[in-house]
């Protein structure tokens, strides 16, 4: 696959990506936010989302086209599309408490890096929000649903908990990697234990 990078706009097999600073742009998790009331179910599955989504907001802060592009080894997975990918957990993440199934095959190359982290954060957001409050008899009621053409399967949410959000929290810790491998690492000041991030 061809990969140039042009006056800050990477040519990424074929397709236009504008690799930028979005500092200014209003996207949740620059910090994070104040602790739930109680330790609930819902409140706990809460936080844990918004600790992804502090961590995911500053992996991906600042990000240039040359880190867009890459890749510890020959054809291994670079930092773009360990960004789709992370992308794709945020959906699985976000519909499990609306009820709403995954439809499979899914295909998000021509998403532009800033939609594909501002879609991200978004979804993370709102997962935390849908979770909050909530009992353990209500976190029970969420479902991971999977469909693929006329087929679809089902599975508890403890599965997402193992699965989709450690995954996530995993491929966010590759992206911290990975860009400084590239040279760009990320803000000194980020704080994951505060969740706060120094000036």
């Amino acid at each position: 696959m061809h990969r140039f990078l042009i006056c800050g706009w990477l040519l990424y097999g074929g397709l236009v990506v504008q690799a930028q600073n979005t500092e200014s742009m209003a996207l949740p998790y620059r910090q994070i936010p104040d602790y739930p009331e109680d330790y609930s179910s819902g409140n706990i599955l809460s936080r844990l989302i918004d600790g992804l989504g502090y961590r995911y907001y500053w992996a991906t802060e600042g990000l240039t086209g040359k880190d867009l592009v890459y890749s510890p080894s020959e054809g291994a997975r670079n930092l773009l599309e360990t960004l789709i990918h992370i992308y794709d957990l945020s959906e699985t993440i976000v519909n499990a408490p609306q009820y709403l199934p995954n439809v499979r095959p899914t295909n998000r190359s021509e998403l532009p890096f800033d939609t594909l982290r501002h879609r991200t954060l978004t979804n993370l957001q709102r997962t935390s929000k849908l979770c909050l409050g909530k009992s353990a008899d209500e976190v029970a009621e969420f479902s991971m649903v999977f469909q693929r053409g006329e087929q679809s399967s089902e599975f508890p949410y403890w599965h997402m908990i193992n699965g989709p959000i450690a995954d996530a929290l995993y491929h966010t810790g590759q992206i911290v990697m990975l860009r400084r491998a590239a040279g760009n690492p990320i803000n000194p000041k980020v704080n994951v234990f505060t969740g706060k991030t120094g000036q």
